[in-house]
């Protein structure tokens, strides 16, 4: 991660306040509480729709699409369509979706990040690419007029969570998980779905709630039982 986002990462991580009520059990339906969740506190806001900046973020994204190949593409629509702990089977080396107790740690982390980023979505009520410019090629299943969800990027922000997670279980493999989380990330440019900024914007969500989650001392024994699981497979 470049120096600018880890900063921002740890910055993001002192704003948001602990969500661990006193006394709380050892287990637990939810583990952030998203109303607790300030979006402007968090993340800047995105361009203006019809700025100067967002005209310059709309072009990055039309070169991004120009130049990808078909291959390219058609792992973005897997992508898209996958937003979920497989992304990273091939780089881990095993079928998450296989090792129970991984599974059930890396779905608490996709389901917590799916909070915050609704709140930050209903918060920004960002239009997509495709809804700044209706001609734009893009995977997206909705039209121009479907509501604004751009910012930040749900995908993004559930891949570095789930990435920084393996990373944090599986230290040896971080480079493959961190490449293969800005290339999970890039592939909603390369739909047309997002803007540079919603991915940048998912990273920083992502990298927060995975940390938050990590340093639960709820999820203590989750974390020790997925760590050992992928030790022994």
């Amino acid at each position: 991660m470049p120096a600018t986002r880890r900063v921002l990462a740890a910055f993001a991580a002192f704003l948001l306040a602990p969500c661990a009520p006193a006394g709380a059990t050892a287990e637990a339906t939810h583990y952030l509480d998203p109303s607790a969740f300030v979006p402007e506190r968090l993340l800047p806001p995105p361009p203006v729709a019809g700025s100067a900046r967002e005209k310059r973020e709309l072009d990055e994204v039309r070169r991004i699409i120009a130049a990808a190949s078909p291959e390219r593409l058609e792992q973005a629509r897997w992508d898209g369509a996958h937003e979920n702990a497989s992304a990273y089977n091939a780089v881990v080396g095993r079928d998450l979706a296989t090792l129970p107790q991984t599974a059930a740690l890396l779905d608490i982390v996709t389901e917590e990040t799916e909070g915050v980023v609704v709140v930050a979505k209903d918060h920004f009520a960002r239009l997509r690419p495709y809804g700044a410019d209706p001609t734009l090629p893009h995977c997206g299943k909705k039209d121009a007029t479907a509501a604004p969800r751009s910012y930040p990027s749900g995908h993004a922000s559930i891949g570095y969570a789930l990435a920084w997670t393996l990373v944090r279980l599986m230290p040896d493999r971080a480079p493959a998980i961190l490449a293969r989380a800005d290339d999970y990330a890039m592939s909603r440019a390369v739909c047309g779905v997002h803007y540079l900024s919603d991915l940048e914007a998912g990273h920083v969500v992502g990298t927060l709630v995975a940390e938050r989650l990590l340093a639960d001392p709820r999820l203590a024994a989750r974390i020790a039982a997925a760590r050992a699981e992928l030790f022994t497979h």
